[in-house]
């Protein structure tokens, strides 16, 4: 097993046939873009062309995704791997000719061990041979507005004799990051970080990501990297902070520490500059609370009933000041009458 991991690590790293390295320090080219309208937020070199390698399984996936909508294959249905798949070499899962796996179990090893075997077994599974599939790849960047990307294997392994090697951007990732992101399922798949294979084995195989964002950066849930010697580290990288997401690519960096920390540093930027950009919130209308608060006021401030009084007409008035008058009169004069029945005077001086 140690001296297959080697193989497949060397194979990776020294194409068979030479092709002129592009990688540069810190990156050939960088972009990270709003997820929701792709809008650029930051850019240097965006147009370069590079060598993606294994950053194409994300077109892979997206076929494969296209294909499952549209009903022509399933997750659960089972896929033979060939004599052919089972000898392809750089990042793998192993496989053996005629083993069979559902076909979401190989989506998981093409996304998560990037396996190269895994993506072999698909594009024929989808199409029917390699060469097909590649077809329906460059057909569909040509869809998405990819115009400076070209795909000649279903892997990005380094080209053989007598073959071109995959050529896209950084600008055009974004725009198949973009087109992936409609698709809730890209997320689950680029965001484990490990998984076993054949789960029954007495030593199951355990995949793990390359993607180490996907555990240093918080809100990362995607997407996929690329390497091979000549075309240096690359990634595309999506993050979500609050409401907001970003997509960062950075293709044919020296180092893969150097991409990764350029990649942290372009979603930090273009988080916090979307977020900048959204519109404040409306302050809330306090509809309900006025009438409640306007009728306590009212409560408050209302004013003390005054006393009504009866109003008398003023012939009936006269009349009873009159009688009122009459009776002082003789109760007075029955006073008098009793004082002098008795000799007694009314007062003394």
């Amino acid at each position: 097993m140690i001296a297959l991991s080697l193989f497949s690590l060397l194979c990776a790293a020294w194409p068979a046939y030479a092709i002129q390295a592009i990688s540069k320090e810190p990156y050939l080219g960088a972009i990270v873009v709003d997820a929701a309208t792709g809008e650029v937020i930051s850019e240097d070199q965006a147009d370069a062309k590079g060598y993606p390698a294994s950053m194409i399984k994300l077109m892979n996936l997206l076929i494969v995704l296209e294909t499952i909508k549209a009903g022509h294959i399933a997750l659960e249905d089972p896929v033979t791997i060939s004599a052919a798949v089972s000898r392809i070499g750089g990042s793998q899962v192993y496989l053996k000719e005629n083993e069979v796996f559902p076909v979401e179990e190989l989506v998981y090893a093409m996304m998560v061990q990037s396996a190269n075997d895994a993506a072999l077994a698909l594009a024929i599974h989808c199409a029917g041979s390699p060469e097909m599939f590649v077809e329906l790849m460059n057909k569909k960047a040509g869809e998405l507005g990819m115009k400076d990307t070209v795909f000649y294997s279903v892997h990005g392994l380094p080209p053989s004799k007598d073959q071109q090697p995959d050529v896209t951007t950084a600008r055009d990732m974004t725009k198949l990051c973009r087109e992936l992101l409609k698709y809730p399922e890209t997320l689950k798949y680029t965001s484990t970080q490990m998984r076993e294979f054949r789960p029954d084995a007495p030593e199951p195989f355990i995949m793990r990501t390359h993607n180490h964002l996907l555990q240093n950066f918080e809100g990362c849930d995607g997407f996929k990297t690329g390497y091979y010697g000549a075309a240096g580290f690359s990634i595309a990288a999506t993050a979500q902070k609050k409401h907001v997401r970003a997509i960062a690519v950075v293709l044919g960096s020296a180092g893969r520490k150097v991409r990764d920390e350029n990649a942290r540093i372009l979603l930090s930027k273009g988080l916090t500059e979307i977020l900048r950009k959204q519109p404040a919130p409306a302050p809330t209308p306090a509809v309900k609370a006025a009438p409640a608060a306007a009728e306590a006021k009212v409560k408050a401030v209302e004013p003390v009933k005054e006393i009504e009084y009866v109003k008398i007409p003023r012939r009936t008035f006269i009349i009873a000041l009159g009688l009122n008058a009459l009776v002082i009169v003789l109760l007075f004069a029955g006073l008098l009458a009793k004082r002098k029945k008795n000799n007694r005077p009314l007062m003394r001086i």
